[in-house]
């Protein structure tokens, strides 16, 4: 008979022992050279599980220094966004394609992106949201794994796993191109998502 402690632990069950597993897993993660550069690993905020989940790119400096997502000016526009749609802040998930920041806040490379995706693809399956927004086009590109772009994306419903995606324009370039235009389509889109959980309940 073997010692107690030779057994294998045995695996997580409920949601919340899931979620904390994989929060530790990550926080510890060595997989992709970001991690050599971070000061905080930014696992993701909000509530869970949550009917909405927002995806973007990947930490800025203050994200990195905080360790918690959108924090910085775009962060600010995002919340806006989240108080427009008639939400909070912690009744929504916010996540990111990378946790670690890559230098100079530069687009996550495609190997990046991949060594983390195991991570979001878990957090995803444990938040069981009803809709994503998918903000830009690496989050849209790494969550329905295909080539095109934003331009080419956004405005209409797209489906990961069976679950409806709305891609939209990132916070950040909203605030670079600060037009009528952009924050129009933005919102359009938002509204979309709105429409469905309504719906949806």
């Amino acid at each position: 008979m073997p010692f107690a402690g030779d057994a294998t632990p045995p695996a997580p069950s409920s949601r919340e022992e899931r979620w904390a597993a994989l929060r530790q897993r990550a926080m510890a993660c060595t997989n992709c050279p970001l991690h050599r550069g971070r000061t905080n690993v930014v696992f993701g905020e909000g509530a869970c599980p949550a009917r909405l989940v927002f995806v973007g790119e990947g930490p800025g400096a203050d994200e990195d220094r905080t360790g918690r997502p959108f924090v910085g000016k775009a962060g600010q526009l995002l919340d806006k966004i989240i108080a427009a749609m008639g939400f909070k802040r912690e009744e929504v998930y916010i996540a990111n394609v990378v946790k670690c920041r890559p230098p100079e806040n530069r687009t996550p490379l495609p190997d990046e992106a991949a060594a983390c995706w195991p991570f979001l693809e878990e957090q995803l399956a444990l938040l069981e949201p009803s809709a994503i927004v998918a903000l830009g086009s690496p989050a849209a590109k790494t969550l329905l794994k295909t080539t095109s772009g934003i331009t080419q994306l956004r405005g209409r419903w797209q489906l990961y796993r069976g679950i409806r995606v709305m891609p939209t324009y990132h916070p950040a370039f909203v605030l670079r191109q600060y037009t009528q235009e952009i924050r129009g389509q933005v919102w359009s889109d938002m509204q979309q998502v709105m429409k469905f959980l309504k719906e949806s309940k």
